[in-house]
């Protein structure tokens, strides 16, 4: 199979799976992207050569980019098992940072931290326009973010901008963990 006939097959099943779930008939999409019903129809089936044109609409109709439209495609449900989460032990050992995100997308950071009794890290400044939000889920975990620290006992959200330098301390005597989750935000437009 050549490469073109494995793009075209993802593309009919992008297609096909993304118009589906938000309850768009072929009629529908066609209408929202203003192009013909055939032409939607020969990429479903995987037997169209769509135009750049076409496949700019048609993403911009179903809210995706082009390179979703023809990577493969993402099976929309994944269970990833316990011994298989990658896990990263950081400040010398006394922590461990379990990478909940099983997915790459950029800008975006689930971790689950785990700390030993007196255990701490210096947090990877992320992307810009990022914000971290970080709740300690047992013990009393302590974030220094701009000179300023934090005490986030169990139940405690902190947020706190990503791109910031910041560490994450253990402050209690025995374990504590804590979720760490990442996510771009909107630059405000002002107003």
């Amino acid at each position: 199979m050549s490469e073109h006939d494995h793009v075209a097959g993802y593309l009919a099943e992008n297609i096909a799976t993304l118009r589906r779930r938000r309850e768009l008939s072929q009629e529908k999409l066609a209408e929202l992207a203003q192009i013909p019903r055939s032409t939607i129809t020969h990429m479903e089936s995987g037997s169209g050569n769509p135009s750049l044109t076409n496949l700019c609409k048609l993403a911009a109709a179903l809210g995706v980019s082009i390179e979703t439209l023809l990577s493969r495609p993402r099976k929309a449900s994944s269970l990833l098992k316990k011994d298989a989460v990658p896990v990263e032990k950081r400040g010398n050992g006394k922590v461990q940072v379990h990478k909940l995100m099983p997915d790459k997308v950029r800008g975006i950071e689930i971790d689950r931290m785990v700390f030993t009794a007196g255990g701490s890290m210096a947090g990877k400044p992320h992307l810009q326009g990022t914000k971290e939000y970080l709740v300690t889920l047992e013990g009393c975990v302590s974030v220094s973010v701009d000179g300023v620290t934090w005490q986030v006992e169990a139940g405690d959200v902190l947020a706190f901008p990503g791109d910031q330098k910041h560490g994450y301390r253990n402050s209690g005597k025995g374990p504590a963990q804590a979720l760490s989750i990442v996510l771009p935000l909107p630059y405000p437009t002002g107003g």
